[in-house]
């Protein structure tokens, strides 16, 4: 595959969730990455996260399997693997056998609390990772229960990209050094890290802990979501004056003295209602033709088949088809070594690899 990580060889140890979604970012930027599963498992053509990678499906219970395994990580540069702590290395594949046998590789470990800590042995999924990061409390309605934001901030965001960047790093340490290291990835301290910027404003006193009250989580009307006549919703950010007086203006509130005192928080729930009020005036398109494309920070709130049919995501591509099944293409962009439109779902190719690996 062409794209900027061409030539870098990763093992990939299959699980669910983050790991696999990282393995896929360093798939699409062109790695060559080998995911290891258990023999008999049937990849589903749908199953996204699985492209762009060949397959070696080995019992790493079988007798030869550690031997096998031990010999293919000697050729890689990166192995990643999202298992409790001690799993690996009750299968004799741990960072200290891998490292005997590669010292330059680098072992990216993809967990939810972490290689260690009281909870590093318990079960758990994204929802429980980012509530303790304080990140789950602080999305939702005010006056009204948490919302789980999917798995966005813990398994992808604060897990799956997180490891990414830590496995790069160390790559690029290694040049360096010659050495390779562990990745300790937690999807606690993602998440925690994601909300860095909040703990920010909280120490300011820009922020408090009453969900919903705050400038980016639905409490201010200039930053929000809001119902159209016909059902549909559109979202809203106008934070800077300028946009917010452009907003007014389209809006036809542009003379109404109740919007001025625009960080005016004890004013935010009245003015939320009357705007509601406002966008309930037009269909959602009857608003796109007054407001999209406008410096007043805007955008209809679009569905997952209306996502990737609107022009602008049609115009950069941002949605692909592969093999019948339409998906996110590749990101970022590349200005020289632009990756190639992603492969279908993984294919059972791993001995072909392993030979190149070894060439």
């Amino acid at each position: 595959m062409a794209g900027p990580l061409q030539g870098l060889r990763v093992i990939e140890m299959a699980g669910i969730g983050p790991a696999p979604f990282c393995a896929m970012l360093l798939a699409d930027m062109g790695a060559d990455v080998i995911r290891v599963e258990r023999p008999g498992t049937k990849a589903s053509p749908h199953d996204i996260l699985s492209r762009g990678r060949s397959i070696l499906q080995l019992d790493l219970r079988a007798e030869g399997a550690t031997q096998a395994m031990l010999d293919a990580i000697a050729k890689a540069d990166v192995l990643i693997e999202g298992f409790r702590p001690g799993v690996m290395e009750r299968l004799g594949l741990g960072p200290d056998a891998c490292h005997a046998r590669n010292p330059r590789l680098v072992y990216g470990r993809m967990t939810g609390w972490g290689q260690h800590g009281p909870l590093a042995h318990a079960a758990g999924h994204d929802i429980n990772y980012i509530a303790i990061s304080g990140a789950l409390h602080a999305i939702g309605r005010n006056g009204e229960a948490p919302v789980p934001p999917l798995n966005y901030v813990g398994d992808f965001g604060g897990g799956a990209m997180l490891l990414a960047v830590g496995v790069l790093g160390a790559i690029y340490e290694t040049q360096r050094s010659g050495k390779g290291q562990v990745v300790d990835a937690a999807m606690t301290d993602g998440a925690a890290l994601l909300s860095a910027m909040m703990y920010g404003f909280k120490s300011e006193g820009r922020w408090n802990n009453n969900r919903g009250e705050n400038f980016l989580d639905g409490g201010a009307h200039f930053y929000d979501t809001y119902a159209c006549a016909d059902g549909k919703h559109v979202a809203i950010g106008s934070i800077e004056p300028q946009f917010y007086a452009l907003l007014r203006d389209r809006c036809g509130l542009a003379d109404d003295p109740a919007f001025d005192a625009q960080m005016d928080s004890a004013r935010w729930p009245l003015l939320k209602l009357r705007l509601a009020d406002v966008f309930r005036t037009r269909t959602r398109d009857e608003w796109c033709a007054l407001l999209e494309g406008t410096d007043a920070c805007f955008a209809p709130v679009l569905d997952w088949d209306e996502a990737p049919a609107h022009p602008h995501n049609v115009a950069r591509g941002t949605f692909v088809n592969v093999d019948g099944v339409v998906q996110p293409a590749p990101a970022p962009r590349f200005s020289r070594t632009a990756p190639d439109q992603p492969d279908g779902r993984a294919k059972d190719d791993a001995q072909a690899v392993l030979q190149r690996w070894g060439s």
